[in-house]
């Protein structure tokens, strides 16, 4: 007799994802509301863990889960989940990335009102029993610009529902082609453009290292004195100190907040404050969301463990088992090479062309050019997968051209990228030594040979005497040690290039340093 698959719901979410998994064949366990050393104790038997935003899966609770393969989150955030130890331990982990995009969107444009026409500080002093009519003089959104920052999923759903609201919409986003822009009736422009023209502003893209702290004090600044900010996408993208500050001066009119640096809030410098409506990250809080996200995710699991259905994957791609242990290397190859071009990427990017030559033509490579692809978008939108990522690339106007070819003249086997925009066409090409070990072997034309892994410093530079010298004694004097030095040049060429990788992470002021070297056309630090 076969023994059913056992699942954990940790978090609390519609009994009827409960239902599903009965109903599927698979042994369902609800215990909520557990301290994580009691949760590191109780996963010891289960196959899938089901969770959404307040279970914490860290690398002890992922120790104490033995039989754990699957853990499902119902919702689109995965920061509570320790991504790379969940891989390292062999556990694929999920998300329902589509799910409360609609309700995420709504409780902005709910915010949106709210702050212009005071409505919650009206509401408090309406219960007091006062009647201070004049006291909350508020605004029309009609005819007032809106500022969109990010127009992937969700804030696209917000810039149709403004623009239904007679709004002006900008909107900044560097995946947002200019035929999507039209098509949803904004205008595509950049952030410096965004900032002094926008009435008010709302925040939609992901938390990475480009977009934290996004809106900050040199930021506020260049905003229209009166301005109004809506925040219900991660809280780390506001400097929550600056904000402050620039509410108290007048030159910012008021905040919406729905997420904080640091949750839950029980406590912040911003509560109090008349000019700042919060809510306890309620974005993905409706019944329906709920039960969709919840749904979505109990269906997902139980294709995993009944059928081995791999979807919405962060870590694991569909693929079968037969060409699995084939593609495997190349796999990591094809992630590499998509992550290397998408964090050097910059612009309105148009095309990308993946070329396969040499072995690796013979085999499925519908799977690599979908890791490709979830490897470019990452570093600028959030919840991409391989699943997922060649209608992200659509979405955003990009179009991706797959080649093959028998040889390569260099090398057994050979993965090129090009990405094209209008301003921009890049070059990263890579190969597998010993049929096993990805290397990067071209960057524009300019030969190199570069593990990828950790942080790596990439340093393009006029090829003249001195660079070495000086960036080394750059990372010396700040005690940030070099792993490896790999170097590119082509003789008789201008041109030169460096791959650093360090054995922690370069502050941005002393790539700053960097960047300021006399020979150095353009210093990035990149992670891997």
């Amino acid at each position: 007799m076969t023994t059913k698959p056992k699942v954990l719901i940790s978090d609390k979410m519609s009994p009827q994802a409960e239902q599903i998994f009965k109903d599927r064949g698979v042994d369902v366990t609800v215990k909520t509301d557990m301290k994580p050393e009691e949760l590191a104790t109780f996963i010891g038997d289960f196959d899938g863990l089901a969770i959404r935003s307040s279970t914490k899966v860290t690398p002890e609770i992922l120790k104490g889960g033995k039989k754990l393969k699957v853990i499902g989150r119902a919702g689109i955030g995965v920061d509570n989940v320790d991504i790379p130890a969940a891989t390292q331990t062999g556990i694929v982990v999920m998300n329902t990335p589509f799910g409360n995009s609609i309700t995420t969107a709504e409780h902005t444009i709910a915010l949106l009102m709210a702050l212009a026409r005071q409505i919650p500080m009206a509401n408090a002093s309406t219960h007091a029993g006062k009647w201070e009519k004049s006291k909350f003089m508020g605004q029309e959104l009609f005819g007032k610009t809106l500022g969109v920052i990010g127009c992937g999923n969700i804030g696209a759903i917000v810039a149709d529902r403004a623009v239904g609201l007679k709004m002006k919409v900008i909107a900044f986003d560097p995946f947002l082609s200019p035929e999507r822009a039209v098509e949803l009736g904004v205008e595509k422009v950049e952030l410096e453009d965004l900032l002094p023209r926008a009435d008010f502003i709302t925040l939609h893209t992901p938390m990475t290292d480009s977009t934290r702290g996004i809106i900050n004090k040199d930021a506020i600044a260049k905003m229209k004195k009166g301005v109004r900010l809506v925040n219900c996408a991660r809280g780390g993208l506001i400097v929550e100190a600056d904000l402050k500050e620039a509410l108290e001066s007048g030159h910012v009119a008021g905040a919406a907040l729905d997420v904080f640096e640091q949750e839950p809030a029980k406590e912040n410098a911003l509560f109090g404050n008349e000019k700042v409506v919060c809510t306890p990250h309620l974005g993905a809080s409706t019944v329906e969301a709920q039960e969709n996200v919840a749904l979505q995710v109990a269906e997902q699991m139980a294709d995993f463990l009944l059928q081995g259905a791999v979807t919405n994957a962060i870590n694991m791609p569909s693929v079968s088992a037969e060409d699995a242990p084939k593609l495997r290397p190349y796999m990591i190859l094809a992630d590499q090479l998509g992550s290397f071009a998408g964090q050097l990427a910059t612009g309105d990017i148009q095309e990308i062309q993946i070329e396969y030559e040499g072995q690796v033509s013979t085999l499925n490579t519908r799977p690599l050019t979908s890791l490709v692809l979830a490897g470019f978008l990452k570093p600028s939108m959030e919840g991409v997968n391989i699943v997922s990522a060649p209608a992200r690339a659509k979405e955003r106007g990009i179009s991706v051209a797959e080649t093959k070819r028998d040889k390569n003249q260099d090398y057994q086997t050979l993965i090129r990228v090009t990405v094209k925009g209008k301003d921009l066409i890049s070059t990263v090409a890579g190969t597998l030594f010993g049929g096993e070990h990805p290397r990067i072997v071209d960057i524009d034309g300019l030969p190199s040979e570069a593990v990828l892994k950790g942080y790596m410093l990439f340093v393009l530079n006029e090829d003249k005497p001195g660079l070495i010298g000086a960036v080394g004694t750059i990372l010396g004097d700040k005690n940030i040690n070099i792993a490896d030095f790999n170097l590119g040049r082509i003789p008789g060429k201008d041109r030169a290039l460096a791959i650093i990788a360090v054995d922690e992470k370069i502050p941005d002021d002393v790539i700053e340093q960097i960047s300021a070297i006399k020979q150095v056309l353009r210093a990035q630090l990149l992670q891997f």
